[in-house]
């Protein structure tokens, strides 16, 4: 049985696929597994490398069009592994550091998620560093990649990814906030796991364009674990009920605001 299965869903990225496929591929391992999914590819170049690639042994699951998070979904339910990496189809992994990052998921069982570093190429260059883990950090916004690595039973109790967020390429970020929620620790490396590519359009640019309805739909779907957080840091610090009642004053003033500029006043 593998260890690790390295999870690629692909649309419309024949130009890139077996890039990917091949970042991982050379290790020629009995522990580590490769599938594919093709979401529904259109373009004709990309239906030939995704046929290349099945035909040289790699797994490949087809699907109608569902979006990327079907997509990871559809590959995790068919991976053997015990620890799962999702990478882009654009992307290329750095097998050795995720294989180390595994031996830290083998070494302690209470960390659920080892995530590292980006290294970027492309139309850029230079390294993202991602940063310790902060819980806090995290539900402010999302600086863990989806290329991390992670285990399958984290998959299985948060539901795996959400397909209902108001658009695509966010989807990681729900999924951390739900690891965490359901007590999973996680594990910084500082180091590069995958290379970035940098496109001058991306998912992740057109997510930004829906910025306050990810927001919204994250803080509905856990908002038992804001208003905890929230309470725990005002226990915890010495101004930290006045830091409280400072909070919900701004959150009051910010609704009210927003109700006089849809022409309503409370």
């Amino acid at each position: 049985m593998p260890k690790v299965s390295v999870i690629v869903p692909n649309y419309n990225h024949g130009e890139f696929l077996p890039e990917a496929v091949a970042s991982v591929s050379p290790a020629n391992r009995d522990d580590l597994e490769i599938i594919v999914v093709d979401d529904g590819s259109t373009d004709e170049r990309t239906r030939r490398e995704v046929e290349g690639l099945e035909v040289s042994g790699i797994h490949v699951i087809r699907q109608e069009n569902k979006g990327l998070a079907a997509a990871r979904n559809a590959a995790i339910a068919a991976a053997r592994g015990e620890y799962i990496f999702p990478l882009d189809a654009d992307d290329r992994a750095r097998l050795a550091p995720m294989l180390r990052a595994a031996q830290v998921l083998d070494a302690q069982p209470e960390i659920g998620v080892v995530y590292g570093d980006a290294a970027l190429f492309g139309i850029r260059s230079g390294r993202w560093p991602a940063g310790p883990f902060s819980a806090v950090r995290l539900m402010k916004k999302n600086f863990i990649s989806c290329s991390a690595l992670f285990r399958r039973v984290v998959w299985e109790q948060v539901g795996g990814y959400d397909g209902t967020m108001p658009a695509q390429g966010l989807e990681d970020w729900d999924f951390w906030i739900g690891a965490y929620e359901h007590g999973w620790q996680f594990a910084y490396f500082p180091e590069p796991l995958f290379d970035y590519r940098q496109h001058h359009v991306s998912m992740l640019t057109n997510a930004r364009k829906f910025e306050d309805k990810i927001n919204e739909f994250v803080a509905a779907k856990h908002g038992a674990l804001y208003k905890r957080e929230w309470m725990w840091l005002a226990d915890e610090h010495d101004s930290g009920r006045a830091t409280f009642r400072n909070l919900r004053r701004i959150v009051k003033a910010r609704i009210k605001h927003k109700l006089g500029m849809n022409g309503k006043h409370g």
